[in-house]
């Protein structure tokens, strides 16, 4: 069990806060930055000089980040929200506030922390607005934290916030072994009696049955969508769609009278380390277009999401985060961590992810886990 590792750390605390009093504030970090564009070699450890928080900033010593879709993208030139090259990706990671910059009153030194930003959390070190950090729960370690917010705030938001999801519904979810895929089984297990479908290859249809999906689907030697006919003649009444191009109208066409369609990605787009011509034109060729007076006919929904786009909604986005914080102090969620990779080894983290083979989240840590700690886990 990962709790333990939380408390852990204590002593290495202390000196972190120290440094801004002296000359530290410009001490080197470790980054992982993305060089240019292309294959997995293009995300390198860099030092970097950090100067400390600027007005309404918090320093944060970064103890756990958190891998998703969107950084596979950004290292391909495909995700719109990412500064050019050299820049430090990131969207999330957790760990220590070590100093406060002018103007800060609601968090302190030593508070743990987790961090949402566009980009730039893959370093040892970050400054960020306080008004992006989360205080962390009891008992919640590092890397779930850094496990938390993209994946739960995006599977909160599109199954509550669009999808309306209600007891005796039926959702399917795609990659539902991955990061939003679990956090949306998770999340659906809070709701009375929800039929869940889930595609995943089938090695991992053991993990998601006990996880609560009543129909896993292995989407590489079946048609889901006949799948999901069989059982269910009429559809679905959620479809949660991260994938884009045909299978975004393959959704549209499984909704029942009144169901939603959320959109949410484009992973078709991944199809090996480079950017794929191919693919993309494939995925805008096939991409799905209907206009207003058919969805008339229809009577269904189509919804479209990108929490990348949502960093000025500050109260939407807190207002989120403090029900999954709930939800985990009450025991109903936790974060399922897949693997913890160090900054060194960050190309083999995104093949893990970019493969498909993880079950649940893949963690970076700026060094590799420490032998004390694992024996104290045990």
């Amino acid at each position: 069990e990962p709790a333990p590792a939380a408390a852990a750390p204590a002593p290495e605390q202390a000196p972190g806060p120290a440094p801004p009093a002296g000359g530290g504030e410009a001490a080197e970090h470790r980054a992982l930055v993305l060089t240019g564009f292309g294959g997995y070699e293009k995300v390198k450890v860099q030092a970097r000089r950090g100067g400390g928080p600027r007005p309404g900033e918090v320093s944060v010593r970064v103890r756990a980040c958190g891998l998703n879709f969107a950084d596979l993208m950004a290292r391909q030139g495909l995700y719109d929200r990412l500064p050019p090259p050299p820049v430090c990706p990131g969207m999330e990671c957790a760990g220590t506030v070590r100093a406060l910059g002018d103007g800060v009153r609601d968090r302190q030194v030593g508070d743990k922390v987790m961090v949402l930003a566009r980009s730039g959390l893959w370093q040892e070190v970050v400054n960020v607005p306080a008004s992006q950090t989360f205080l962390m729960p009891e008992g919640m370690s590092f890397e779930e934290a850094a496990a938390l917010l993209v994946n739960y705030i995006t599977a909160y938001m599109i199954l509550f916030d669009f999808g309306n999801l209600r007891p005796n519904q039926s959702v399917l979810i795609h990659m539902a072994a991955g990061g939003v895929g679990t956090a949306a089984i998770q999340l659906c297990k809070t709701v009375e009696n929800v039929t869940i479908f889930g595609t995943a290859s089938a090695s991992k249809h053991d993990s998601l049955k006990e996880s609560g999906v009543a129909y896993p689907i292995d989407y590489r030697t079946m048609d889901y969508a006949e799948e999901v006919r069989k059982i269910s003649p009429k559809g679905v009444d959620i479809v949660l769609d991260p994938l884009g191009g045909s299978d975004t109208s393959k959704a549209f066409n499984l909704l029942k009278p009144m169901g939603k369609l959320i959109t949410y990605g484009v992973a078709n787009l991944l199809t090996g380390q480079k950017k794929n011509l191919m693919a993309m034109a494939k995925t805008w060729w096939n991409q799905f277009s209907i206009n207003a007076l058919q969805l008339l006919h229809h009577n269904k929904a189509v919804c479209g999401y990108h929490l990348g786009y949502m960093d000025e909604e500050f109260e939407l986005v807190g207002g989120v985060v403090a029900k999954l914080v709930n939800l985990y102090s009450q025991g109903k969620i936790k974060p399922k961590i897949d693997s913890v990779w160090p900054f060194d080894q960050v190309a083999d983290a995104m093949r893990q992810m970019q493969e498909k083979k993880n079950v649940g989240k893949v963690i970076l840590v700026p060094e590799a886990p420490k032998e004390e700690s694992k024996k104290e886990e045990n």
